[in-house]
């Protein structure tokens, strides 16, 4: 009986000693992806969130639609290609921000604008 008392402790000893696997780092780019921002263009303060697809919906704060499309990650850039236009894809570049802080967003045309992460909140194609 000693003996399985003694073996069941070192056992319990044992386990809780083992080492948990630690949690994988975030990428060095963190995904666009479930993401909504605001910025003003042309004097007019929009929202654009992106969707867990790469679906990305702007519209303006009185909840006009303005555009929509897609937006994917490449290397530090975000891309978007608006299904509303015929410009192609257009690229940005800016620092990674935390929900409430804002940054410069630079294009690949040299176009600068002020962007502020914001919480999440997916937006609809109008009916």
């Amino acid at each position: 009986m000693r003996l399985t008392i003694c073996m069941t402790a070192a056992l319990a000893f044992c386990a809780a000693s083992t080492p948990v696997l630690a949690k994988p780092a975030e990428p060095a780019t963190p995904g666009i992806n479930q993401t909504s921002w605001t910025y003003t263009l042309n004097g007019t303060k929009m929202r654009e969130s992106i969707d867990a697809d790469g679906n990305y919906i702007t519209q303006d704060l009185a909840g006009k639609h303005i555009d929509h499309g897609t937006a994917v990650m490449k290397d530090d850039k975000v891309c978007f290609t608006s299904a509303m236009n015929d410009k192609g894809e257009e690229c940005w570049m800016s620092k990674h921000v935390k929900v409430g802080q804002s940054a410069v967003a630079t294009s690949d045309k040299g176009e600068k604008l002020k962007v502020t992460k914001v919480k999440y909140s997916p937006l609809s194609m109008p009916k």
